[in-house]
């Protein structure tokens, strides 16, 4: 079988910059989404693409490990760059790949972008987000509709960041003719229903439903940028120009947009067939400044701040903070043991120790206090079991008074 595909992305209409990138091909399917704002989500989303898009030719039979393999590979080349280049730190990004080998996909994810398998007039999520609100969802805490507006829907928890090395999700699913395959970033998953995407990939080409799953994104508010991949398997071979498509930040598009221009429409065809176009949406801005974004939860949404200097500072004054707290807790156990007392033997005789009757491994939390003249061979063999077994004391008072209790029952012939 063969895959018939199509791959648009788009800026939308609020962010300066596209972040999200794209690789469609007759093997590969994927989308990254990359994250941290002001710390190069665009380079990290690109990066990945790059690497993971030599994944495009015929597989092995291994196309899990394949698939783990590139994921991998696409990690590496990021801590490369943040090496290359510290102010990088914090820079991420999600991925979802599709590797096909003409009978299933070998599908990796990480992230937030999803995968979904349109079958049958059905639409299915593959892919598992890897999001705190997902969480809540698993948990039962909220539903998925109450996630689209959850005030930490932008939070996610793994991501290729060249750092924590994550696993990526790892399964496969068997392919069968006329299944479409789509696979976006949260732009559009996170504003678009279920039903609203099933009903827009139950219709058109995979050309036609990509455009259109774009512009539903945009026109039901999403502030993101939105990338959409839609794929049809087929038992005919695609036409000859049906080229490799390489989209978002990964194709350098342009990465600021003049007030007063439209943005570029990405769009290759829509209903009538025009070309579409998203007007602007500032109004009364000056003329020839750029679009500035709102407060951007991209820049909490996953990646670690660049410590700056003196973190190594930071950390020593943590670090002796807690071993304050820690000297403290142990002198305030050490200073309330030295105030119990027990009755218990030394050396056959019965002694009050002063401490808890207790060991921790190399350490004794008590020791002898008084040594009496009372001895164990005096004493009934119940006493002399009781007194080797220890016999707790409210206080010392309390403990001699038990001494004293023994010496009158002990034998003295």
């Amino acid at each position: 079988m063969y895959l018939h595909y199509s791959a648009i992305s788009d800026v939308g209409r609020v962010r300066r910059e596209n972040q999200d990138s794209g690789y469609a091909g007759p093997w590969l399917l994927t989308v990254c989404d990359g994250v941290g704002g002001a710390v190069r989500g665009d380079l990290a989303s690109s990066t990945a693409v790059q690497a993971l898009r030599k994944l495009d030719q015929e597989p092995d039979d291994d196309i899990l490990g394949q698939v783990a393999g590139a994921v991998h590979r696409a990690d590496d080349r990021i801590a490369e760059l943040v090496e290359e280049d510290p102010a990088l730190n914090g820079t991420s990004t999600t991925a979802t790949v599709a590797l096909f080998d003409g009978t299933r996909f070998g599908v990796g994810h990480i992230g937030d972008s999803r995968a979904y398998l349109y079958r049958g007039g059905e639409l299915r999520q593959l892919t598992h987000d890897h999001t705190f609100v997902q969480s809540l969802i698993d948990e039962g805490r909220i539903t998925e509709e109450q996630s689209r507006t959850h005030p930490h829907r932008n939070l996610i928890l793994k991501a290729l960041d060249g750092i924590r090395h994550e696993e990526p999700d790892l399964f496969e699913v068997p392919a069968e003719p006329g299944d479409r395959i789509f696979i976006c970033s949260d732009g559009a998953c996170g504003t678009l229903s279920h039903d609203r995407m099933a009903e827009i990939l139950g219709t058109g080409t995979p050309d036609f439903a990509a455009v259109e799953l774009v512009r539903a994104s945009l026109e039901a508010g999403s502030t993101d940028n939105v990338t959409c991949i839609v794929a049809d398997v087929s038992e005919e071979a695609p036409s000859e120009d049906l080229a490799p498509l390489l989209v978002g930040a990964a194709a350098d598009l342009p990465r600021r947009l003049p007030l007063g221009g439209a943005v570029g429409g990405l769009f290759r065809g829509h209903r009538s067939g025009d070309t579409g176009e998203i007007p602007p949406v500032p109004d009364d801005v000056p003329e020839g400044a750029y679009v500035a974004d709102p407060i951007d939860p991209e820049a909490a949404r996953y990646a670690p701040r660049d410590p700056g200097r003196f973190s190594w500072l930071r950390r020593l004054l943590l670090a002796a903070v807690l071993l304050g707290v820690a000297w403290i807790v142990l002198a305030a156990g050490w200073s309330w043991s030295q105030q119990q007392f027990y009755v218990a033997e030394d050396d056959g005789k019965v002694t009050i120790y002063r401490g808890i009757d207790a060991r921790l491994p190399g350490l004794s939390l008590s020791h002898p206090y008084e040594v009496t003249d009372v001895e164990l061979d005096r004493l009934s063999d119940i006493d002399a079991e009781a007194v080797r077994e220890g016999i707790e004391a409210d206080d010392l008072e309390d403990a001699r008074l038990t001494v004293d209790n023994y010496a009158a029952r002990q034998d003295v012939s």
